[in-house]
């Protein structure tokens, strides 16, 4: 093989990526014999099958697996090559980001505000789901950087990298009526007090937990919510009391009416940005993580 020819690299590349050469035609915009037949040539120059045709899905020989992880490489320095070159020609860049749907959005917007005092012009593109969702589409390249308050764990098959932007003390907020009620003798006065508790899948949820635990205190557990939002709603409307970072504690008095009734002694929330770069290049994601450590998370 004197030359590989890219074209059928990259349909290659989008085949197993997509997991069907159906769904590979929806995104390409070609037929299915001419995909196919682009497939054929590339295993012919190669002189090897790329997928086992044996099952209703394809699944990638040993030898596709090695050549799709090379593909993957390939076309991340391409897009690196289109952002370096996009950012010089002032044309501006473009940040794709995963919001954790755990994450405050009051947070998630702090952080992200940075961007937009680059001196480029810069597209956010901001989507929302659960963190395991979000990493797979970081580990297929379809976002820059993903936002969430857990790092990525040894069990998650994605190659991809921790990168801490900062931590806040946890505070338990209300309205104006619970607060000045649980203030008085907190934190014994959380026994018997409505409770709104995000999600058993958050860190925090279990954070809360552990510290009831270890005081021995048993709240009334009035609502779970997956939205951060919905749940300081509720809080607003004097339903129950909930935990918040102290860092949101002005915007939460501001936004929601509800006070600060005491901060949670050893109970923190860790905020990441995850990456497929151990050494981030994004001129976007570079400028949030130290917008972020400096300011946001300094004090």
């Amino acid at each position: 093989m004197d030359w590989l020819n890219y074209h059928h690299l990259y349909y290659f590349w989008v085949i197993a990526r997509t997991g069907s050469i159906t769904r590979a035609t929806q995104e390409l915009h070609l037929t299915q014999p001419t995909l196919s037949a682009q497939l054929r040539s590339l295993e012919d120059s190669l002189g090897e099958p790329l997928f086992h045709r044996n099952s209703r899905n394809l699944v990638l020989t040993e030898i596709g697996r090695i050549a799709f992880q090379y593909a993957d490489e390939i076309f991340a320095l391409g897009r690196d090559l289109q952002q370096a070159i996009t950012g010089k020609s002032g044309a501006g860049l473009r940040l794709q980001v995963g919001v954790a749907d755990v994450l405050p959005k009051l947070i998630a917007q702090q952080i992200l505000l940075p961007v937009y005092q680059l001196k480029d012009p810069v597209r956010l593109i901001c989507r929302e789901d659960r963190q395991e969702r979000l990493l797979a589409d970081l580990a297929l390249h379809e976002l820059d950087v993903v936002l969430t308050d857990a790092p990525l764990g040894q069990t998650v098959k994605v190659r991809a990298f921790n990168h801490l932007l900062g931590e806040s003390p946890v505070a338990l907020f209300g309205s104006s009526t619970l607060a000045k009620r649980l203030r008085k003798q907190f934190p014994q006065s959380v026994t018997d007090a409505p409770l709104l508790l995000p999600t058993d899948n958050t860190m925090l949820r279990r954070s809360v937990e552990q510290w009831l635990s270890d005081h021995d205190l048993r709240p009334h557990i009035v609502g779970e919510f997956e939205d951060s939002a919905l749940m300081k709603s509720f809080g607003s409307a004097g339903i129950g009391v909930f935990a918040a970072p102290l860092l949101m504690a002005k915007a939460i008095l501001a936004q929601y009416d509800c006070e600060l009734i005491g901060q949670l002694d050893g109970v923190v929330e860790r905020f990441y940005a995850i990456s497929v770069e151990r050494r981030i290049k994004h001129p976007a994601v570079a400028a949030i993580c130290q917008s972020a450590r400096e300011s946001l998370f300094s004090s």
